[in-house]
């Protein structure tokens, strides 16, 4: 995961909703390209810092926590293939979940801005966080579809006039939680990541279920601190401190006993 680079987009809201329209070139939102990288490499002051002491821990795995642990690392591998067509359906299956009413004209397409694409073939955002990044997405939208169409939308809070972008916001949330979870390790060097792989291995679902809980959890911080887009590696580090604390929590022995848990909806 070394080339991460990309530009980010800003999405001003210009009303509270999206607005629907059947037109394959219509959009809701104004999109402005900037310099700054969102995809991964944007992340890296956020993502990939190391304390001197992590380079010294270890920590022993059981043979089944291996065994997750190495699944979802060949996921984590696996680079988002426009030409291969089971990649083809699940980013088909992604705006069908996103915008059920709205026919989607094609896999390149104006309408992917909408949701929040830097451009109109979002497999060239994927490069920040290759297929798992789509995987936790639809994850999100079939699982928690309440939470994920708020989030889309924007229809909860007092929002800013510029905000994140909700797509691209997706794949650096992927790309945060390998790097905190120090998941392309044989093993892992940090308590977090330990306690991560002892819920991977009672529930294989474990890493697409926490991007969710992240997800909902960015947004609440972003509320909170009434960001706007030139504020969100400010929000993803306020993010990633308070999952990590609630992760080290003695009284947490699953991931839905997290508090933020309880900001998901169905």
């Amino acid at each position: 995961m070394d080339d991460r680079g990309g530009s980010f987009v800003a999405v001003r809201r210009i009303s509270q909703g999206l607005d629907r329209g059947n037109t394959c070139n219509s959009t809701s939102a104004e999109v402005v390209a900037g310099s700054a990288a969102w995809l991964g490499r944007g992340l890296s002051c956020v993502c990939a810092q190391r304390r001197e002491s992590d380079a010294r821990q270890s920590f022993d795995l059981t043979l089944a926590q291996e065994e997750c642990l190495q699944v979802l690392q060949n996921r984590i591998d696996v680079s988002y293939d426009s030409s291969i067509p089971e990649h083809q359906e699940a980013l088909r299956a992604l705006w069908n979940a996103a915008f059920p009413e709205e026919e989607l004209c094609g896999l390149i397409s104006e309408q992917w801005k909408e949701m929040g694409w830097q451009g109109k073939d979002p497999s060239t955002d994927f490069r920040g966080g290759g297929l798992i990044s789509l995987e936790n997405l639809l994850y999100f939208a079939r699982n928690f579809p309440k939470s994920f169409q708020d989030l889309l939308r924007k229809q909860e809070g007092d929002r800013a006039m510029w905000e994140y972008p909700f797509a691209v916001a997706g794949v650096n949330i992927t790309f945060m939680l390998i790097q905190m979870l120090d998941l392309e390790a044989v093993k892992p060097r940090t308590m977090v990541g330990a306690m991560f792989l002892k819920f991977l291995a009672e529930n294989e679902s474990a890493f697409d279920l926490l991007y969710c809980i992240t997800f909902k959890l960015m947004d609440n911080q972003w509320l909170a601190m009434h960001a706007s887009y030139m504020d969100f590696n400010t929000v993803m580090k306020a993010t990633r401190r308070q999952l990590e604390r609630e992760l080290l929590r003695e009284d947490i022995t699953r991931l839905e006993d997290l508090p933020s848990y309880s900001l998901l909806t169905r």
